[in-house]
């Protein structure tokens, strides 16, 4: 679940996580009637009877309470591989040495059987597992690790998405872009993409908040009802933040500099750099310019706090403001009584 039901519910809701490879369900926890104070999605809860859980490192060593690692799980309902695929079987069922500590909390051998989940997640204090969403869903944007799953999550509390899935898609650059695929809700028949990107602005930070909004009638879905990630339509630049011309001489000239560099046109006075897809070394190189050009110190850390034109534009003329000489008699005054 992405968040607790609603109180007042006449049943108790049931958390489950589990892979079909470790028989359905691995952990449970029944959730209490009132939800808990805060935007939290509900744990996943502790392992059922005869069933184990670690949470292990890329050395396959238990991580600290708090710290994600990737959940592995085995016990009685494991099964024994996948059907004529020695390779997949081979790479996902595997045999760990655990800490004796470890095994013998879970009354488990200390080379056990396991099954690698591809999940990431962490214990809390109370013992709960709190999952945090695909290994394999994890990239990298403006050299921050980011978990699309968890852009997903804000996307699926919004009233007026039925449905909703991210992506990262690679840009000429080189640089990955967030593509946000989204269904509208039965009943909604327009559904501003800028205000949904208000909305996710609010609650993440700028390098998770999809650069192209794509409006979908219906997911794409696999044989198994999981979406089809492979069929999504390619991303265009009509669904990028839409054009807003410059409005003065610098936020013109900072356009047109951008354009030149990044290859991309029409820049606008709302784009971003960054979504465009500049990097850190594209970033120098126009930081390097626009010094010459306008004669002002600006910093490369400028571009990262005012990554569109509009925001470095203004950036720029108040340094060219506070830079002006002061003119011949302009601090003069005397002191007297009006």
């Amino acid at each position: 679940l992405h968040e607790y039901p609603p109180s007042g519910l006449p049943f108790r809701v049931s958390n489950e996580y589990g892979p079909t490879e470790n028989s359905v369900v691995s952990t449970q926890i029944l959730l209490p009637p009132v939800p808990p104070p805060g935007d939290v999605p509900p744990p996943i809860g502790r392992p059922i009877a005869n069933t184990r859980a670690y949470v292990l490192d890329r050395c396959r060593q238990p991580v600290p309470v708090g710290i994600p690692g990737e959940l592995y799980v085995g016990g009685d309902g494991l099964a024994r591989g996948y059907l004529h695929r020695p390779d997949l079987t081979k790479l996902r069922f595997v045999t760990c040495d655990l800490p004796a500590a470890a095994a013998r909390r879970q009354l488990a051998p200390a080379a056990s059987r396991l099954y690698r989940t591809g999940d990431l997640v962490t214990w809390l204090p109370d013992g709960q597992l709190h999952f945090l969403g695909r290994l394999d869903y994890q990239v990298k944007i403006r050299g921050f690790r980011v978990e699309l799953g968890e852009i997903e999550a804000v996307l699926a509390q919004q009233p007026d998405v039925e449905t909703a899935v991210v992506v990262a898609h690679p840009h000429p650059s080189g640089e990955k872009q967030l593509v946000a695929y989204y269904v509208p809700a039965p009943g909604v028949r327009r559904i501003a993409a800028a205000d949904l990107r208000d909305r996710l602005q609010q609650r993440l930070p700028d390098y998770m908040v999809p650069v192209v909004w794509m409006r979908l009638n219906h997911m794409p879905l696999t044989s198994h009802g999981k979406v089809n990630r492979e069929a999504l339509p390619p991303p265009t630049m009509e669904n990028m933040t839409p054009y807003v011309p410059p409005r003065t001489e610098t936020e013109t000239a900072v356009a047109h500099l951008w354009e030149e560099v990044l290859d991309v046109r029409p820049i606008g006075a709302e784009h971003g750099f960054f979504d465009l897809g500049g990097n850190s070394l594209l970033a120098t190189q126009v930081v390097a310019r626009l010094r010459a050009q306008f004669d002002v110190s600006l910093s490369l850390r400028s571009l990262f706090e005012a990554p569109t034109v509009t925001t470095l534009s203004a950036h720029i003329d108040a340094l060219r403001w506070t830079m002006q000489p002061v003119p011949a008699g302009a601090a003069d005054w005397e002191e007297g009584e009006l």
